[in-house]
């Protein structure tokens, strides 16, 4: 079980991508916090302060790649692990991605919810 004090924020606009996230990570003991877009993401990071974010790319309102240029932007937001969980294969991804100190770029499609919490294991030490 992960630290119950562990907190990741969910950036992602499929209600069911959402939801099968949120109970699978609360079932291991995450604390999780749920976005839609980036612009709600901005928000609910700064006020929940997460150690990691899964972060969908394509979102109404505001992209996850401009979200992310957003929050490392602040000096609340620029050292938070992020994690890309997205449909989006790396070649398609947008380019600027790469000098947003991503921690991990997953295909949702090639990974179970039980691999992605492996992944949050493993980047969160």
């Amino acid at each position: 079980m992960a630290n119950t004090q562990t907190k990741v924020a969910i950036v992602e606009d499929d209600q069911s991508i959402t939801d099968i996230y949120r109970f699978k990570l609360e079932h291991e003991g995450f604390a999780v916090a749920v976005a839609h877009d980036g612009q709600e993401g901005l928000k609910v990071i700064k006020d929940f302060n997460p150690e990691l974010i899964l972060l969908d790319l394509r979102m109404p309102v505001m992209s996850g790649d401009i979200m992310l240029g957003h929050l490392r932007a602040t000096d609340w937001g620029s050292n938070i692990k992020v994690i890309i969980l997205t449909n989006i294969s790396k070649d398609e991804a947008p380019t600027g991605l790469r000098f947003l100190n991503v921690d991990r770029y997953i295909v949702k499609a090639h990974h179970t919810p039980n691999q992605v919490v492996d992944v949050i294991r493993d980047v969160l030490g």
